[in-house]
């Protein structure tokens, strides 16, 4: 069992050894659509890539994630495994989002850095799947909430 001070330091080390492995430039919040936002996610039991659809007025959320169920088919193509949830709820805050996303099946925690790089490697390969897609059809996506 780790400490709260130790987990938060392992999972800074766990971001900074991502950064530093794979130094890229992610598209993650610059989508420009507000409450449109690409994460990589991990916690003690979980990694996943994810785009959260969480925009403060309820109807532009609504009109985002039909928009993208719209999508669900050739998302489907190009990354098989995704899963779309309409009803995700946030572990922290309990707040519930819209979340697409890629779960890692492999064995993770952001405790143990034996699984780090494993998971590292599903980041690389599977976020530039779904910034792909979004620039793809980032127009279609952006018409639903302009």
């Amino acid at each position: 069992m780790f400490s709260k001070e130790e987990s938060a330091q392992l999972r800074k080390e766990f971001w900074t050894s991502f950064g530093k492995s794979f130094p890229r430039k992610w598209l993650l919040y610059n989508t420009k659509i507000k409450g449109f936002a690409f994460k990589f996610q991990a916690d003690r039991k979980k990694a996943s890539v994810c785009l959260d659809i969480e925009h403060p007025e309820d109807i532009h959320n609504e009109l985002l994630y039909d928009q993208m169920l719209s999508l669900k088919v050739l998302l489907e193509t190009e990354i098989p495994e995704v899963i779309f949830d309409a009803t995700f709820e946030l572990e922290e805050s309990k707040k519930i989002i819209h979340r697409i996303y890629v779960p890692f099946e492999g064995k993770f925690s952001v405790h143990n850095k034996n699984t780090w790089r494993d998971c590292f490697e599903f980041y690389v390969e599977t976020m530039p799947k779904f910034e792909l897609f979004f620039y793809e059809y980032e127009d279609f996506i952006r018409q639903s909430v302009s």
